[in-house]
């Protein structure tokens, strides 16, 4: 039995639904991840099964890959498409150089608000579970880390970006930032995690092709 698997996350459900339908699918209660995905987003999550669990850890800390489409001109209570739009503001006539220029400029640590919508506590309670009830939060402000911020392409006020960013860095907290940057607004409308540390989106499995046998569905995480 393997310790370690990688997945292939679909949107629409959270990473500790991932476990749930694991457990289930491979009838193993002993079960964990490196590292949560937002509902919205698809792509690499690490699971650890059994012994594995140990292991994770070590994992969370890693650097991840991110390919981010950005829409530009709305802002949305947790700065995703899932959220409600709070805000417009129109979008001006950006040339891939200006846009460049803005990523260029993000890489490096930076100091930026987390996400309201987030699993950072404050006062002994998640963020989303407050903002969910709610009550006015203001959300802390952290450090994070931009190794690479690579633009891709840029149409109808969407653009797409890959990025490269340490532990604990928001995708959602930068696409603000740029949108902000660029003199309006900015969310995320899709994110996909490509990689882990050493581990790629390439050698996961789809959940939804993994039975009762992770011999023969899931690759080893090696």
């Amino acid at each position: 039995m393997q310790d370690i698997i990688l997945i292939d996350k679909p949107s629409g459900i959270t990473s500790f639904d991932v476990i749930r339908s694991l457990r289930k699918k491979l009838g193993i209660r002993k079960m964990g991840h490196a590292g949560t995905l937002d509902p919205l987003a698809t792509g690499l999550l690490i699971v650890g099964i059994g012994p594995g669990t140990k292991k994770l850890s070590s994992l969370i800390g890693l650097p991840k890959e991110y390919i981010a489409e950005i829409e530009l001109g709305i802002k949305t209570d947790t700065a995703d498409r899932d959220g409600n739009v709070i805000e417009t503001k129109p979008v001006p006539n950006l040339t891939d150089s200006e846009i460049r220029k803005v990523l260029q400029n993000l890489e490096g640590e930076i100091l930026l608000p987390v996400p309201a919508y987030s699993a950072v506590k404050q006062g002994g309670e998640r963020l989303y579970a407050r903002a969910r009830k709610g009550e006015s939060v203001t959300p802390p402000q952290r450090t994070m880390e931009v190794r690479e911020a690579e633009f891709m392409t840029y149409k109808d006020n969407l653009l797409t970006a890959r990025f490269q960013v340490g532990s604990g860095t928001y995708i959602r907290s930068l696409a603000e930032r740029i949108g902000e940057d660029l003199q309006t607004l900015g969310t995320i409308k899709n994110l996909r995690r490509t990689s882990i540390g050493s581990y790629r989106i390439e050698d996961a499995t789809a959940l939804s092709a993994i039975s009762s046998d992770p011999e023969k569905t899931a690759p080893r995480a090696s």
